[in-house]
């Protein structure tokens, strides 16, 4: 593809100030006005979101691998947990760190994640077990919930906040009552490898699994019974991406068999055919806010956008990318949608003519591997293998400050949890009138 100008920035690249890492997850906070992000440098970094300056010094706190980091529902603390088997708590405001740390693993934490409510956290371990803890004084709740036989690689509390579910890499989900701490009924069994995500529907009434197998399993939350046959109708390819719709009533998966499938999120059945035109392995798929378009990347480079209630796919691809497409986000008001891809760009497209608004964001040198939109649509935010996070103006197509570097191996901007191989925790704290903040 033909490359334009690269674009100017208000001052200089920031210099590294100290080691950089693999940045396994990257959020918005629940207001939208923050990021949080999960390194292996070990050091925790605020940034201010419309200058993209650093704000204070690095925090450092951990001595081994980060592998976890999530906002409170309030987003005033941030916790994480790392390889040293400990959990920190920290003020997402200020960057410090509150209290001691949360220890009483014996090996490394995988996953960790609030309740709902705020009032406790959850972690998952290389030890197999998992724990509960008092999120104001950090105080363990009860004794380990142990069950599972090989590593807690995921945990998910329950919209109500009465129920925790865990996946591990015995390849079983279990449910605990997060009040006391017991199991409830049965292990989830079904999966043939490591259970390596899990989440609760919106509703609470149903629990989605993805395992290593290839497959996809959906489960009656309450009863633990699986809800009919695996999701096996990706030819047992990997399955890469996967979404619920807006209103949870649907899921929708993007698989390496070139295909999209949309699934009913109550009963497991194929909703539709299989979504086919790509060419290749589908590496990102998004439901549009209203629920009624779905819009794909592949590593044939182009965008597709289907209708979620036939799966037809609309109008010619979207082309213009010339490299895989790794994420695709559509904008919280519907209007536009966004692409990052591994030719090193970012294309915003208007949703109903997918024609590309704007010239490509220039500015990446190495692939863009996520993209996520703010709250309020007005800017993209991106991560990329060239160690470094990028804010753009989405509607005037520029660059907002300066990047923020010391990232690496981006794998989702909206991510709160990580299950990934990461090492130490990098925080941004990012504040701008303009974010809808």
């Amino acid at each position: 593809m033909e490359r334009g100008k690269l674009l100017s920035w208000p001052a200089p690249p920031l210099e590294r100030i100290i080691n950089t890492g693999a940045v396994t997850c990257m959020s918005y906070s629940p207001d939208g006005c923050h990021i949080v992000t999960g390194s292996d440098d070990r050091t925790i970094r605020i940034w201010d979101a419309g200058t993209g300056a650093v704000v204070g010094d690095p925090r450092a706190g951990h001595t081994g691998i980060v592998e976890s980091v999530a906002y409170s529902p309030d987003g005033w603390h941030i916790i994480s947990g790392s390889g040293d088997a400990t959990i920190r708590i920290w003020n997402a405001r200020t960057g410090a760190v509150v209290g001691t740390p949360l220890e009483g693993h014996a090996r490394g934490v995988i996953s960790v994640a609030y309740s709902p409510d705020g009032r406790q956290i959850v972690s998952g371990s290389r030890d197999k077990t998992i724990r509960i803890w008092d999120a104001e004084t950090g105080v363990a709740v009860g004794k380990p919930l142990e069950g599972h036989t090989d590593w807690v690689l995921s945990v998910a509390y329950s919209p109500d906040g009465r129920h925790i579910a865990s996946g591990s890499g015995d390849k079983a989900i279990q449910i605990w009552d997060a009040e006391t701490g017991t199991v409830v009924g049965e292990p989830l069994v079904g999966h043939s490898d490591v259970v390596s995500s899990i989440a609760y529907s919106p509703d609470g009434h149903y629990i989605i699994s993805g395992s290593l197998d290839g497959t996809i399993r959906t489960w009656d939350a309450e009863s633990g019974a699986a809800i009919r046959e695996p999701l096996i109708g990706h030819d047992y390819s990997v399955v890469n991406t996967a979404a619920y719709s807006p209103d949870g009533r649907y899921f929708i998966s993007g698989s390496s068999d070139m295909t999209i499938r949309i699934w009913d999120a109550r009963t497991g059945a194929s909703v539709v055919d299989p979504l086919k035109g790509h060419t290749h392995g589908v590496l990102s798929v998004a439901y549009s806010p209203d629920g009624q378009y779905i819009i794909s990347g592949s590593y044939d480079g182009a965008i597709r956008m289907w209708a979620a209630e036939t799966g037809a796919a609309l109008g010619r691809p979207l082309e213009g990318h010339a490299g895989a497409v790794g994420s695709v986000a559509y904008s919280p008001d519907g209007l536009y949608t966004t692409s990052g891809s591994s030719d090193w760009t970012i294309r915003i497209w208007d949703a109903k003519t997918g024609v590309a608004v704007g010239k490509p964001l220039e500015g990446h040198t190495g692939e863009v591997r996520s993209v996520a939109y703010s709250p309020n649509s007005q800017h993209i935010i991106s991560g990329s293998s060239d160690n470094t996070i990028r804010i753009w103006d989405a509607k005037k197509c520029v660059a907002v400050g300066k990047p923020l570097e010391g990232a690496y191996r981006l794998g989702g901007v909206c991510c709160l949890l990580s299950r990934w191989a990461a090492h130490h925790l990098w925080i941004w704290r990012l504040y701008h009138s303009n974010l809808g903040c």
